[in-house]
């Protein structure tokens, strides 16, 4: 074997994904077709539970000073995202994309990950017991084994073709721009602002540069192999407001439609897809390389249990079981906001009608929720604890070795059972695990009416964030911890 996984693409999902696997002491090869970064950055951000999963890796502090807000929108309809009451209950905003990879790369670099850019992947077979890929390269073809393969290489993906999965959906019916501009004097113009004929928006960025994007109804889509011309861009925003914008200077141009659809499983024996690759949308409030980054986070430590050995039965394909219907929300969250912000005088109605139920709390609760990523419930066993399938929320402790916190002790990518009651029976059954599960005695810091684990005497947290056991709970500790974490001892 060449590794024990490679990994296709090095985008956000795949960088994440090879981070999250060398945490885990995995083999990791991302092989990168492009051989350098574009610097391209559609997302300018990234959302709440995709700020909580940098946090739980101690990844944040590389992005230097970030800005949160709490301002978010659904379908262009302002939303307010403190109503959900988490300490990341805001996104991030003022980060392009091209930055979060940059340190996303490095991270996995760090640890271990070997990166090959200028890589392409011609072909390759499943084996059944391992994959054979075949790889273009620099020094001409190659061909490489690993236990698995994860092609995380976008909307367009190779893997996904080669391997034949199913990828039901509808394609795009429109066509819009996206550009970022220097040397033009454009008023800002909020994400949503519809006008004659179509969509337009305009928002500044550093360096002088001015994001538009241009969404011109009754343009039908084109399969392009080069961007748009910046003629076509400041035309069309042109006929759309009067605007003459045309002797401002493009830094990149892009366009994108609003297509729909998702693989029909995520999984086909040792080859798997995460990312754009198992799923394309209209790039709505930004949730592209959140899910993407999410989807990277739920597989990597199934994975690395899997090819260590230490997964119990049926792990790994608990992901398609987990994400895929998060994709599916995806779509029809993203298809329910273009409807509202990229269609003409018709959907004003339907305009005022959400504007008038997103006055009330619990609707902006659950839009927020929705779209943030905070609100994923996965069914993780028997119990009815309010905190059980949900993300763990972030909780200042009390520990043996001074503070610390829920975020904290997810930085190695472990399991954590966070005892809460000083119980020693329970750290004694946990122990049988400790190769794979981190057993941490601490106290809630901060005033018992704020305590969000006040019902529970102990919680057992996944590498991804995932709360799978409380206690009490339905079913003894070990059987949670075989559950999760498989049975002691295996390798």
């Amino acid at each position: 074997m060449d590794a024990q996984v490679i990994v296709v693409g090095a985008g956000p999902a795949g960088l994440m994904l090879a981070g999250e696997l060398r945490l885990a002491g995995v083999e990791v090869v991302v092989l990168e077709r492009l051989a350098e970064p574009t610097g391209e950055s559609r997302g300018l951000g990234f959302t709440a539970r995709t700020l909580e999963v940098f946090d739980q890796r101690g990844l944040l502090s590389r992005l230097g000073d970030i800005e949160i807000t709490d301002l978010g929108h659904f379908g262009g309809l302002p939303v307010d995202f403190s109503l959900l009451g988490s300490a990341h209950s805001g996104g991030v905003k003022g980060v392009p994309q091209a930055v979060t990879e940059a340190m996303l790369e490095k991270w996995a670099v760090e640890l271990g990950a070997d990166l090959r850019r200028g890589h392409e992947v011609l072909s390759f077979a499943d084996e059944g017991e391992y994959v054979e890929v075949e790889v273009g390269s620099p020094d001409g073809p190659r061909r490489l084994r690993a236990a698995y393969l994860v092609g995380c290489d976008g909307g367009r993906s190779t893997v996904r073709k080669a391997a034949g999965f199913d990828f039901p959906g509808t394609d795009s019916t429109m066509e819009m721009f996206l550009a970022d501009v220097r040397g033009c004097d454009i008023a800002p113009r909020p994400i949503g602002e519809t006008v004659p004929g179509g969509m337009v928006m305009a928002g500044p960025l550093d360096n002088g540069l001015v994001r538009i994007i241009v969404c011109e109804r009754g343009t039908p889509p084109r399969r392009r192999t080069e961007p748009p011309s910046w003629e076509e861009v400041s035309s069309a925003w042109h006929r759309l407001t009067g605007q003459d914008i045309s002797g401002g200077t493009p830094v990149w141009l892009s366009a994108f439609g609003n297509p729909a659809r998702q693989v029909t499983q995520y999984r086909r024996g040792r080859v798997l897809l995460a990312g754009d690759a198992a799923h394309i949308h209209l790039p709505a409030g930004g949730q592209g390389m959140n899910t993407s980054v999410q989807d990277a986070v739920n597989l990597g430590w199934k994975l690395a249990a899997t090819v260590k050995g230490t997964a119990p039965e049926g792990l790994l394909d608990t992901y398609h079981e987990e994400r895929h219907p998060v994709g599916r929300r995806l779509l029809m969250n993203t298809q329910a906001q273009g409807l509202l912000f990229l269609s003409g005088a018709e959907m004003q109605p339907l305009r005022d009608v959400m504007s008038e139920l997103i006055a009330f709390d619990n609707v902006s609760r659950h839009l927020a929720g929705m779209v943030s990523g905070l609100s994923i419930r996965y069914e993780l066993g028997p119990g009815d604890h309010p905190l059980l399938g949900l993300r763990i929320p972030h909780v200042d402790l009390d520990g043996e070795s001074g503070r610390t916190s829920t975020t904290e002790l997810l930085h190695p990518a472990r399991g954590v059972l966070l005892d809460l009651a000083d119980n020693a029976a329970l750290r004694s059954a946990a122990e049988p695990w400790s190769d794979r599960v981190d057993v941490v005695t601490a106290t809630v810091h901060g005033p018992a009416d704020q305590n969000p684990l006040a019902s529970t005497g102990a919680v057992l947290v996944r590498p991804d964030g995932h709360v799978a056991w409380t206690a009490p709970g339905p079913v003894p500790p070990a059987e949670a911890l075989a559950r999760s974490f498989g049975a002691p001892g295996s390798r």
